[in-house]
C-alpha cells in the first residue's frame, strides 16, 4: 500500500453500500472502523463481508467484471473494527459516509462527526443526490469534503465518482484520488449538481423503466433483455435498480424531484408501490425481479 499519510478509514454506516466500501478498504490494507447504530445492523455486516469475500471471484465471473487478488477472509475481517460508537473514529485519518439518502438523518452524522474527528480529516460523502456543498455548510471543515459516488458492487467497480463542492479544496480532490488509487479505482471529478452525473441520467432511465413496466408495455425482463441485446449493457435498468435496492432509488428520484421541481422526475407509482410493500429487489429477495 503506498504511503498517502492515510491508515486508518472511518465507515459510517454497515448497510450494504458501506458493508462494500468497508471490505474494499480492508483488502487494501487499511485499517477500517466500521459504525452503525445497532449491533445486529453491524452482524449484518459481518456476514454480508464473509459473503462477499467467499463468492467474490463467481460474481465477477457472471458480471464479466475483473474481481481483485484472493486474500485470507479472516485477515480481511481482522482489520475490521465493528462498532456503534461514533466516537470510536477519533483516530480515523479519512471518514467515508454511506447512511440512508435522508438529509435529516445525514445532517446530525456530519455535525458529530465535525466534532470527533481531528480537524485535517476529509469527509467523503457516498450520496447520489445529496448536494455536497449542503453537507459541508453543516460543518466546520467545508474545504474538507467531498463526494464519492461508489457504485455497487463497490468491490467490482474500477471507477468512483467524485464530486467537488463549492468550497472543496484542491488539496481535498488530491487526498481522494490518492485513497482512490490506492483501492485500485479511479476517481472521476465532477462538479457539485444534484445527482451529478451518474445518477440524473441513470435515476430517469431506472424510473422510465419503471413506467414501462407500470403501463404493461412490457415486463421488466423484456426491459433488461434489449438493454443488454440491443446495447451490451451487463445488466439491465431494473435489474440494476434491485441490486442497489429500490428503497434507496425512490429516494434518490424523491430527492431529484424536490430539487429540480421538473415533471420528469416524478417517481412512478409502481416504484413506489414496491416499496410501500417492503420488495426492495436483492436484498429483500424480490423487486421488478424474484431471487427467492
Amino acid at each position: 500500500m503506498p504511503d498517502i499519510g492515510v491508515r486508518t478509514i472511518g465507515v459510517i454506516g454497515a448497510g450494504v453500500m458501506g458493508s462494500e466500501v468497508a471490505q474494499v478498504f480492508a483488502q487494501a490494507g487499511f485499517e477500517v472502523v466500521l459504525v452503525d447504530v445497532t449491533d445486529d445492523a453491524l452482524e449484518r455486516a459481518r456476514q454480508t463481508i464473509q459473503r462477499s469475500l467467499r463468492f467474490q471471484r463467481m460474481l465477477g465471473a457472471r458480471t464479466g467484471l475483473a474481481a481483485p487478488p484472493t486474500v485470507d477472509r479472516a485477515e480481511v475481517l481482522g482489520r475490521i473494527r465493528f462498532t456503534t460508537e461514533l466516537a470510536d473514529v477519533a483516530d480515523a485519518d479519512f471518514v467515508v459516509e454511506n447512511v440512508t439518502e435522508d438529509w435529516d438523518v445525514k445532517r446530525p452524522v456530519f455535525e458529530e462527526l465535525d466534532a470527533v474527528c481531528k480537524p485535517h480529516v476529509v469527509f467523503a460523502v457516498n450520496t447520489s443526490v445529496i448536494p455536497i456543498t449542503r453537507v459541508g455548510g453543516v460543518t466546520g471543515r467545508p474545504d474538507r469534503v467531498i463526494g464519492a459516488h461508489f457504485m455497487n458492487p463497490v468491490s467490482l467497480k474500477p471507477m468512483v465518482e467524485v464530486i467537488r463542492g463549492f468550497h472543496t479544496s484542491e488539496e481535498t480532490v488530491r487526498t481522494m484520488l490518492a485513497v482512490l488509487a490506492a483501492i485500485g479505482k479511479e476517481g472521476v471529478v465532477v462538479a457539485d449538481s444534484p445527482g451529478f452525473v451518474s445518477n440524473r441520467v441513470l435515476m430517469l432511465t431506472v424510473n422510465e423503466a419503471a413506467y414501462l413496466v407500470h403501463e404493461r408495455v412490457a415486463e421488466a425482463s423484456e426491459v433488461d433483455r434489449l438493454f443488454k441485446g440491443c446495447f451490451g449493457h451487463t445488466m439491465g435498468p431494473l435489474e440494476t435498480a434491485d441490486l442497489i435496492g429500490l428503497d434507496t432509488i425512490l429516494l434518490s428520484i424523491e430527492g431529484l424531484y424536490r430539487s429540480f421541481g421538473d415533471s420528469k422526475y416524478r417517481p412512478c407509482p409502481l416504484l413506489k408501490q414496491l416499496v410501500d410493500a417492503g420488495l426492495l429487489g436483492r436484498k429483500s429477495g424480490r423487486g421488478f425481479h424474484n431471487y427467492e
